[in-house]
């Protein structure tokens, strides 16, 4: 089950829900997210910190980690009968590098290694009210998160409305090709929860 957001989006607050409603009804859960391959996770945030990493370098470092955690994360719990919770997934890879320009054939390639989830969410806030989100949390904007490598605003609060609203547009379009749910994620956390409750049950079902 994979749960595709932006910083802000209340993904975080879902997946731990649906971690606790999965595991009281007997199922184990393992999760899986961006950044958190042993092989090269420390390396790609300290890379990160210097705000220089070409496009397809970035790709392919974000590639890596994924492809590290899908062979010694992801299949193994598969096999053993676990539920992979992935607090987002290749969607949210291609979308990030889409937007930068990254060539969509290639970017499939790279990721036709991974798994077909089962489940798919994308969880869609506006732009406006992300930031919103993210400043009070935060009281600050992430130079990635806020697409400031592009050179869409010198202002890092426009370039941050602007990317995100880019984010927001190839998500769209890439549930037309993947046909994952679009989840309004601006209503209540409850509310969201009980709708994500109900489309697993019904994968679950038809398992």
């Amino acid at each position: 089950i994979a749960v595709e957001g932006a910083d802000g989006s209340g993904r975080s607050t879902q997946i731990a829900r649906l971690v606790q409603w999965l595991e009281a009804s007997g199922h184990h859960t393992v999760q899986v997210g961006l950044k958190r391959s042993t092989l090269v996770s420390e390396e790609l945030e300290q890379a990160q910190q210097g705000n220089i990493l070409a496009r397809t370098t970035l790709s392919l470092f974000y590639a890596t980690d994924f492809a590290d955690q899908l062979e010694n994360t992801i299949l193994p719990a598969l096999r053993a009968g676990s539920m992979v919770i992935a607090d987002r997934y290749i969607y949210t890879l291609m979308a990030r590098d889409l937007v930068r320009g990254v060539d969509e054939t290639w970017l499939r390639n790279l990721y036709g290694i991974a798994l077909a989830p089962d489940a798919v969410f994308y969880l869609e806030v506006c732009p406006e009210l992300l930031v919103q989100r993210v400043f009070a949390k935060n009281q600050s904007l992430d130079y990635w998160e806020s697409g400031m490598d592009l050179g869409l605003s010198r202002d890092m609060f426009d370039s941050f409305l602007r990317y995100q609203g880019l984010m927001r547009d190839t998500f769209r379009r890439l549930q037309q090709t993947y046909g994952f749910d679009i989840v309004d994620g601006e209503r209540s956390p409850d509310a969201i929860n009980a709708e994500l409750q109900s489309r697993i049950e019904a994968v679950l079902a038809g398992r």
